[in-house]
């Protein structure tokens, strides 16, 4: 679906390749973290576990920086894991302003049996593009992602 938006040619290129990407890019994401659903986990949640056991402690502040998400939205997400002791959150000793976050035991159990599935729907996903395309939608998607506003 292209848009409709009577502008110039520039702008309805713009928008109707952004509505394809858009588009794309949520399908893509329904069908690769369906699974989830079986482990009570939301996509967010998955997010924050996975780039815990990764990255290993983060500030709550980092952590949503590095997940594109709000504070506020990050303080659910984070609530809601907690609650089911996947997560653990700590006030900094040197600065109590900060919470720090890691993953439990629990957490990272639950992580190491949801990623082998999770890497095999993504690879299954990508499979309908080359290794080339794949390549060339990485280095446009980094350029997009990257760009400085005007």
């Amino acid at each position: 679906m292209g848009t409709k938006y009577a502008g110039t040619t520039e702008e309805r290129r713009a928008l109707d390749t952004y509505i394809k990407l858009h588009r794309a890019a949520q399908s893509s994401m329904k069908r690769t973290s369906d699974h989830l659903d079986r482990c009570n986990l939301t996509i967010s949640q998955f997010a924050v576990l996975e780039a815990l056991y990764h990255l290993g402690t983060l500030s709550q502040r980092d952590l949503a920086a590095k997940l594109l998400t709000s504070t506020g939205n990050m303080t659910t997400v984070l609530k809601n894991l907690e609650r089911e002791e996947l997560v653990q959150r700590v006030r900094d000793s040197l600065d109590n302003r900060f919470m720090r976050v890691d993953i439990t035991a629990k957490g990272r159990q639950l992580i190491e049996q949801i990623l082998p599935e999770h890497v095999y729907g993504i690879v299954e996903e990508m499979s309908v593009l080359t290794a080339a395309e794949q390549e060339e939608l990485a280095r446009l998607t980094r350029k997009l992602g990257l760009q400085e506003r005007k």
